[in-house]
């Protein structure tokens, strides 16, 4: 082996090694095998899938101000985060609480969005009081904003 690297991009070690041979190098890509499990509500179990995790954020986040690039970031803080405490399970619901937190912090109506679908409000008024929690946590940030440009 000539040299390691991480690539963080793809979560793997990089390697460049060489014949002993030909003398000819090549690269080659490690990777741990840390595979997630989703608890559904149902009961059973599905892969940790990033992409269908983002094309969910995806949706919330389609017409606000949070781009592609950002969600894909934010998943794979989550998937990271996950990953570095040790869960080789979550349940669904843990999951989308995680994300929703994330959202929150990051466009409010992105976080709405994806509560309506997330939480599956019944009708009008479960989505109201979803939005009445938030909204004095969003009027304090716009004052600490405001005061903060002053």
């Amino acid at each position: 082996m000539t040299d390691s690297r991480d690539a963080l991009e793809i979560n793997a070690i990089r390697r460049r090694r060489e014949c002993c041979q030909c003398m000819r190098r090549f690269t080659t890509f490690e990777t741990v095998d840390l595979s997630l499990q989703v608890k559904k509500r149902d009961g059973t179990y599905e892969d940790f899938i990033q992409e269908k995790l983002i094309n969910g954020m995806d949706a919330a986040c389609r017409h606000t101000l949070i781009s592609h690039d950002q969600v894909r970031a934010l998943a794979y803080k989550i998937k990271a985060d996950l990953l570095a405490r040790g869960v080789r399970e979550i349940e669904s619901r843990e999951l989308g609480e995680i994300v929703m937190q994330q959202l929150r912090g990051t466009d409010v109506v992105a976080y709405i969005r994806f509560a309506c679908v997330y939480k599956r409000f019944k009708d009008i008024r479960e989505l109201l009081q979803a939005i009445r929690l938030i909204a004095p946590q969003q009027e304090m940030k716009e004052d600490t904003n405001a005061v903060e440009k002053k």
